[in-house]
């Protein structure tokens, strides 16, 4: 894999221990958080019980990891399988430069083409107009050269919203992953912690969905898989599990926790302050946390991810974006208008379900498969 994550310059750790051999490690128990101070305010959040951890997960000091460069092949395939997952999306565009004339008609097809494709009314009028006012500028007479500057203007647009993930500003860095059910969320997750551990960090997951079926199963699949502790209870508070989770990463010196919530509708008032209780509670184990507030969109909701995107981060302020399913969408224009409307940052992209199918968001890669 090739590297996309950022690491803040900060002193040369002590080595960490040796992990003990397989069949002797024990599974994890969680360390029982210290009471947080009692803030003077007359309301207060209930100091949450501990989480137990769940028995599969085996505890690995210090992951194995991968730190090689990635061979030739390896970028070329990943190029080919994004110009692949946006195909439905790209045809729409591109075919109206084959062989037309520089006119009102191309740029009434291309508004068209622009809005089916979910980039959003305010995106798509600025890209015309500023389309139409560098042909008129640039004195553009091929169709060739108008899609070439289409393709300038929007990597202009797009590349705000490209920014690393920076690892090693905190220890440890406690990561909270929202998204409504069925964006991929939990998956995203243990695929993330797979990355995550390539780039010699140690992880644990936090099973706070404890609304949906089978959640805290499928979360703890991902820690098997991961070799990663799990933290998670079978019913009760999911605060209580990410309060658990992060004395837990604190007390073993553990490099990233990742807090997985419950999926729910951005017009789910209730379950919006559930997790707003639940990022408060996070805050009361460890100070400035979370710090990062990721949300996971599927691509193929188009304009409905935008929804998304405002509802979660006016309840939250939302760090970083995930965004999911783009194989196969013809909505894959949503990224210009979440730049235009609400440029929160796309940490990540994906376009399939194999762990290298999901990579860092590159502008000039997104653009260069938008319009090919």
């Amino acid at each position: 894999m090739f590297s996309f994550f950022k690491k803040k310059p900060k002193e040369e750790p002590a080595p960490a221990p040796q992990a003990q051999p397989a069949q002797q490690a024990q599974p994890a128990q969680p360390v029982p958080p210290a009471h947080p101070q009692a803030p003077s305010a007359p309301h207060t959040e209930p100091v949450p019980q501990p989480a137990a951890a769940v028995p599969a997960a085996i505890v690995v000091e210090e992951p194995v990891v991968t730190p090689e460069a990635p061979a030739p092949e390896q970028k070329r395939s990943w190029l080919s399988r994004l110009k692949a997952g946006l195909s439905k999306t790209s045809s729409t565009l591109t075919t109206l430069f084959v062989g037309a004339r520089i006119d009102d008609d191309l740029y009434e097809e291309l508004e068209s083409a622009l809005l089916m494709s979910d980039a959003g009314v305010e995106a798509t009028q600025f890209l015309l107009d500023s389309l139409k006012r560098k042909v008129k500028e640039e004195k553009l007479t091929e169709a060739e050269q108008v899609k070439t500057a289409l393709k300038a203007l929007l990597l202009d647009l797009l590349t705000p919203l490209q920014k690393p993930l920076e690892l090693g500003r905190y220890q440890p860095l406690v990561m909270m992953i929202t998204g409504v059910n069925g964006a991929g969320k939990t998956t995203t997750i243990g695929k993330l912690a797979k990355h995550l551990q390539t780039h010699k960090q140690s992880v644990v997951l936090a099973a706070g969905d404890t609304f949906r079926a089978a959640a805290r199963e499928q979360l703890t699949i991902w820690g098997e898989r991961n070799n990663v502790t799990v933290i998670a209870q079978e019913s009760g508070d999911p605060a209580a599990v990410a309060f658990d989770a992060v004395a837990s990463a604190k007390a073993r010196g553990t490099d990233v926790v990742m807090i997985d919530t419950a999926g729910r509708l951005p017009t789910q008032l209730h379950l919006m302050e559930e997790l707003k209780k639940i990022k408060r509670v996070i805050a009361k184990g460890m100070d400035s946390a979370p710090h990062e507030v990721l949300l996971i969109i599927d691509g193929n909701t188009g304009q409905n991810a935008l929804t998304q995107v405002k509802a979660f981060d006016d309840a939250l302020g939302l760090t970083g974006l995930v965004i999911t399913k783009l194989d196969g969408t013809a909505k894959g224009g949503v990224l210009a208008a979440i730049a235009k409307t609400r440029p929160v940052p796309v940490y990540f992209i994906g376009i399939g379900e194999q762990i290298e199918d999901l990579q860092p968001f590159n502008a000039q890669e997104f653009v260069d498969a938008l319009l090919n």
